[in-house]
């Protein structure tokens, strides 16, 4: 431990790294001490650094066959296409159904097969399949439909499709329970009795392995020429990042080969966006989850459901330019709703102790409630509850998103929560979940969520902390070392980007930058100073903090480095996420 309490209350621990173990990697692969050291608090072994150093496909892609029923959700589609049946793909409205529908879209365009899609609408018909949806699709003459990104947990809407006549294919990765939906297929590393390896991959990554199992089946019958599906890792790539799994495995080499194919721009629709925002920089994990990501969000969140999955599957170009330019108004007016609403939200939080943050409110536009619970969530380091109601008096229905820190399954508690009868609807991952639920249940929800939270963290209480991967001076702090540091890249969830601290450092400057941003100035007894940048943080004690604090106070700063380029000049910049007074 290196701070006991930081101005955001958390406490900084320096992660042991293994000095042996580091020194090997080093020789072996010829890479820099920090580098190595790092790559050891990461848990990466000798058998495992020369594929964490250079993830590809060939090394890290399992047999999709190695997936419960990828058989038969091949065997379906083949006969499908055999039989030139009419086939949709019912997608989700947020990045990883979005780039999930179009990559389908792509491969069969490529192959000859017309696959039409269907996107519903977060405001009327909510996440995931629905009866309605499903029983006018057959009826329209649709024989299969495959779902990306959702129809695990869908019973009842799959069962009026199998009435219906009309055949499913689940392509998913959310959390499974024991009862199966009926289907002619469930593929998903995330089913309750799947011993895959797999369990982190976002559900465009279980439709990449799909469409690689199709593909080599396809080519052993000589139906089809076989596409090159290398070129579709753009996709992949932004919807892992924006999903926020593990970087690791697959993962890895699916985020580090498709930012290569998002930098020579293959797919029209991501360069339309990228020109609409007006990113002239290379592209990487911070481009795809913060410039690509939220504006293909908008769509779905505040817009129509479908346009994400239009941009991403388009081949037109002045199309993918009108939808990018709609995109992106969109998400302006997204954040405008967002900033209201966590307004109103921040006003909710109690001041007495809890185990979760519960916010709602009556008319609540339900496209932004997962971004309010996040940001409630990163300022209360708390599991956070985010409703918005709509309906009739008495006869109120709520679309939930919830958040969790790390130690909390909210998965598994929304699932359970669910079970008890509490909720209409709901899943989701270990940190991220949705539901719907009656007014009527919300005062009963809210007490067995407490009751379960109480009950986890007597057993294991959690302590707000901050994870260290060294300590560094603020002369050590250059463009060399950002630039060693991104051969471990690509940053994200399970490989996060390095985090360092700089101790008893003096304060030279705080300024506001935008709405809640500080430009700082760092110095240190040695001479030189440094630049950094504290994103969003008059949201929280830290900025009003060091706003007030005097010239040359002493701090002691932890952040990660970053390559900072403006006017053909490369500069390190110190990117500020806590700070403790020396």
């Amino acid at each position: 431990m290196v701070v006991a309490r930081s101005l955001t209350n958390r406490k900084w621990i320096v992660q042991p790294s293994d000095d042996r173990l580091a020194l090997t990697i080093q020789q072996r692969h010829a890479v820099p001490d920090i580098v190595a050291r790092v790559m050891t608090i990461r848990g990466v072994t000798l058998d495992d650094a020369a594929d964490f150093l250079d993830p590809t496909l060939r090394a890290l892609l399992p047999d999709p066959f190695h997936l419960k029923d990828m058989d038969a959700a091949v065997s379906r589609m083949i006969a499908a296409i055999k039989n030139k049946e009419k086939i949709c793909v019912f997608g989700d409205y947020d990045v990883d159904g979005a780039t999930s529908s179009a990559l389908l879209i792509r491969f069969c365009r490529a192959i000859g097969v017309e696959l039409s899609y269907y996107i519903p609408d977060r405001m009327t018909e909510g996440y995931g399949p629905n009866a309605a949806a499903l029983q006018k699709l057959a009826a329209d003459g649709f024989k299969l439909v495959i779902t990306v990104d959702c129809g695990q947990t869908a019973h009842e809407p799959l069962a009026a499709a199998k009435a219906a006549g009309l055949d499913v294919i689940v392509l998913d990765h959310h959390a499974g329970e024991p009862k199966m939906p009926p289907a002619a297929a469930i593929v998903n590393p995330n089913r309750i009795d799947e011993a895959s390896d797999s369990r982190h991959i976002a559900a465009v990554g279980v439709t990449f392995l799909f469409l690689v199992a199709l593909n080599n089946k396809l080519r052993e019958q000589g139906m089809a020429t076989s596409p090159n599906l290398m070129d579709e890792l753009d996709i992949v790539a932004l919807g892992t990042v924006c999903d926020v799994v593990s970087l690791t495995g697959i993962n890895r080499a699916f985020v580090r080969q498709g930012l290569r194919v998002m930098g020579q721009s293959k797919n029209i629709g991501i360069n339309a966006l990228l020109n609409v925002a007006r990113n002239k920089g290379s592209v990487d994990t911070y481009t795809a989850g913060f410039v690509l990501g939220p504006r293909v969000n908008a769509g779905g969140r505040v817009g129509k459901s479908d346009l994400g999955t239009r941009l991403l599957s388009t081949t037109n170009e002045n199309e993918a330019h009108d939808i990018a330019v709609q995109l992106e108004q969109l998400n302006e007016e997204r954040r405008a709703i967002e900033a209201d609403t966590l307004e109103q939200a921040l006003n909710m939080i109690p001041t007495t102790k809890t185990h979760a943050a519960f916010v709602d409110g009556d008319g609540w536009h339900p496209g932004v409630i997962g971004l309010v619970a996040s940001r409630v969530k990163d300022r209360f380091n708390l599991p956070v509850f985010a409703t918005a109601f709509d309906g009739d008096v008495g006869q109120e229905i709520g679309k939930g998103s919830c958040r969790s820190i790390k130690g909390i399954d909210i998965g598994a508690l929304i699932i359970a929560a669910r079970q008890e009868g509490l909720l209409v609807n709901g899943g989701g991952h270990a940190m991220a979940a949705g539901y719907t639920i009656a007014k009527s249940a919300y005062p009963a929800f809210k007490e067995f969520v407490e009751a379960r939270l109480a009950k986890v963290l007597a057993e294991t209480p959690l302590e707000p902390t901050l994870m260290l991967d060294g300590l560094l001076s603020l002369g050590g702090v250059t463009v060399e070392l950002a630039e060693k540091l991104q051969q471990l890249a690509p940053f994200g969830a399970g490989n996060p980007e390095p985090r360092f601290a700089m101790m008893d450092v003096k304060l030279l400057r705080a300024d506001l930058v935008g709405a809640n941003h500080l430009r700082l100035v760092f110095s240190s007894e040695m001479g030189g100073t440094l630049s950094a940048i504290a994103f969003r943080a008059m949201d929280n004690e830290m900025g009003k903090a060091l706003v007030d604090l005097k010239k040359g106070s002493r701090v002691n700063v932890a952040g990660y480095i970053r390559l900072n380029t403006y006017a053909m000049r490369t500069d390190v910049q110190w990117v500020v996420e806590d700070i403790a007074i020396a």
